[in-house]
């Protein structure tokens, strides 16, 4: 939610009203409010068929939506951390699991260009919060501020929590992750990003052609680069001196943390069409690892691409 003013959000970037009404399938965990109906879980999947439901529950409290798929390796990281952190809230928030490739219709909605992408809805209408795997800490600093707009739009219900001996018995261990990437994921965790680097660099290593660890080595890079960054100074140096490309570069790593993918993708493009050729190649490095972050067949990163070569050829 880095630099999204609340009012902007709640006008609604994505229109999700023709999902709104779709007749719901029996099997969805219930998430409406109506007399006698059983509580929500704390934690469910939605469907296309099933979002009405959640765009009314999200009247009464929080729904943050994690748009996940099954081939996705940082989404299995970050699926865990997520469900943690909206149980330890006590029903203050609840979460929605959307597999992209089974809904097609919501992964247009909310724009799913690049997963995993967390979302939140808040009176209906849709909050971004943040793309890629992002440490606990910083999990829990998100969901502080989504909780503070809720209360500004009249959103503080709860919903009852369910007691150790109403949780499914039968339910599914997560994937196990290869031990490499385990011991990365585990010091992004603890917020020690060196460490993760060390490990993905290893794992690359091992298997040179690991698309999760190539990805995650550039996520972590980034995060250790904005680690305790004051975005509004950083802003401000980078407006000061728009040919500081230390100064932009940090103000477009902020940009691609806080999702403003194509705003991080402009600026850097315009910044290298601006500098003569000697000042170019620290900028030229920066976009090709933020494409890495965000993945080579995202459409901004396809777009960004094709422009970064006009520029070079």
């Amino acid at each position: 939610m880095s630099d999204v003013a609340p009012g902007a959000v709640l006008r609604g970037a994505v229109d999700l009203s023709t999902l709104k009404n779709r007749p719901a399938a029996p099997a969805s965990p219930p998430a409406g409010g109506a007399p006698g109906a059983p509580a929500p879980a704390l934690v469910f999947d939605v469907t296309d068929a099933t979002f009405g439901e959640v765009l009314e529950l999200s009247q009464r409290v929080p729904v943050v939506v994690d748009l996940w798929a099954e081939w996705c390796g940082p989404c299995k990281q970050l699926s865990p951390v997520l469900e943690k952190v909206v149980v330890e809230h006590g029903g203050r928030l609840v979460l929605a699991k959307v597999d992209v490739d089974a809904n097609p219709q919501l992964s247009q909605a909310f724009r799913a260009q690049s997963i995993p992408m967390v979302v939140a809805l808040v009176a209906g209408q849709p909050v971004p919060l943040f793309t890629g795997a992002v440490p606990e800490e910083q999990v829990r600093q998100v969901f502080a501020q989504l909780l503070q707009l809720a209360a500004q739009n009249g959103v503080t219900g709860t919903v009852p929590v369910p007691s150790d001996g109403d949780a499914p018995a039968d339910e599914a261990a997560a994937p196990a992750l290869p031990p490499l990437h385990q011991e990365a994921f585990d010091a992004i965790e603890a917020g020690d990003y060196t460490r993760a680097a060390d490990a993905y660099e290893r794992a690359l290593k091992e298997n040179p052609r690991d698309a999760e660890a190539s990805a995650g080595l550039a996520q972590v890079r980034l995060l250790h680069r904005i680690q305790g960054v004051d975005l509004h100074a950083a802003r401000a140096a980078a407006a000061a001196a728009p040919e500081d490309v230390d100064a932009q570069l940090l103000v477009a790593d902020l940009d691609v943390a806080g999702g403003h993918v194509d705003d991080a993708f402009d600026r850097l493009l315009d910044l290298f069409a601006a500098l003569p050729s000697d000042r170019r190649a620290p900028v030229q490095e920066r976009l090709v690892e933020l494409f890495g972050v965000i993945g080579a067949t995202d459409a901004r990163v396809v777009r960004a691409r094709g422009r970064l070569s006009s520029l070079l050829f």
